[in-house]
């Protein structure tokens, strides 16, 4: 009798079940994804995020908000993530600090095993830029005028450890040139500061300075990769201007939570790549500098474990501190 009982309480929640869909677990995603960017509004990990958000929320069938949490060379908003719910519902722009900042900073998260990482969304270089009150017009003139006045010229970067600083720091340490570091809390606010005059140099973010360089408020000088960027063919690179061996780059991608379910990244995953093939997202990040990639969970697995291995041996040769 008791069993009977227990088989139509059974049969019961079923039916129940499905005549109520809210009863069940509802299928990814069902509200909202929020985005998280570790720098403020203007700098290229945002331009990065937003060329991608739109095709990518359309994607999924859900909006994606992103939401800026700047401070400490990204490492607020990764430490954010990395404490978020393993749901899908928070997802990481990995900024290129993330690759740095285990040499530079006391972190309170494990930069490869608390991150499930998605794919490389994209990767750009950085553009040597100056105030046009720089008498300089090429990478041999700034070499130049830097050994004639040490330690007078002044470069802003996006904040200590990024690709922005580790770029002038590799050129000083490749020429033998001194500069005064004033580090700012994100591309955007390093950028408005060289346009102000703040700082005489800046090695932005192609897709942060390029706008500006072509609106003549700077002057661009070389790019730090091995060829030319596509947002600007016409602009030398810094190794074929007279640091043979010069190569800087930087990368973008997206992360979530460890422990999120296989089946909720080969979801965002499969998006994401759906959207950094979509044409119109293609061609807003290549005008931009940043070249979509798109690759598998494994290949950026291991990407990033190469970066942190890489960047940390750089940090620690140049005695580089965090700040």
């Amino acid at each position: 009798m008791q069993d009977s009982h227990i088989v139509r309480a059974l049969a019961l929640s079923l039916v129940l079940g499905a005549a109520h869909p809210a009863l069940a677990q509802a299928p990814y995603p069902a509200k909202p994804i929020r985005f998280l960017v570790g720098f403020p509004p203007g700098g290229t990990n945002d331009i990065v995020a937003r060329a991608v958000a739109p095709r990518f929320s359309e994607y999924l069938g859900q909006p994606v908000v992103i939401e800026n949490r700047g401070g400490a060379n990204a490492s607020i908003a990764t430490d954010l993530a990395a404490h978020a719910a393993p749901d899908g519902y928070t997802i990481l722009l990995v900024a290129p600090g993330h690759a740095t900042n285990p040499a530079l900073l006391k972190l309170n998260f494990d930069s490869v095993s608390d991150f499930a990482f998605v794919t490389l969304l994209a990767e750009s270089q950085n553009l040597l830029v100056v105030h046009p009150s720089l008498p300089v017009q090429s990478v041999k003139a700034l070499i130049a005028l830097s050994k004639k006045r040490p330690g007078d010229i002044n470069y802003g970067s996006s904040g200590t450890g990024t690709t922005v600083h580790l770029s002038a720091e590799l050129f000083q340490y490749m020429t033998g040139v001194k500069w005064v570091h004033i580090p700012y809390k994100g591309g955007g606010p390093g950028v408005i500061a060289l346009m102000a005059g703040e700082v005489s140099l800046y090695f932005g973010n192609v897709p942060t300075v390029i706008r500006h360089a072509r609106a003549g408020k700077v002057r661009a000088i070389a790019t730090t990769g091995l060829k030319h960027t596509p947002a600007a063919p016409e602009i030398p690179t810094v190794a074929e201007s007279g640091v043979p061996g010069y190569e800087v780059t930087t990368a973008y991608g997206m992360a979530a939570p460890a422990k999120t379910s296989r089946a909720i990244l080969d979801r965002l995953h499969a998006d994401a790549v759906r959207a950094l093939n979509a044409p119109d997202t293609r061609e807003r990040l290549q005008n931009l500098g940043a070249d979509p990639v798109g690759n598998t969970p494994e290949q950026y697995t291991a990407f990033m474990k190469n970066e942190i291995a890489k960047w940390g041996k750089v940090i620690r040769a140049a005695g580089i501190k965090g700040e």
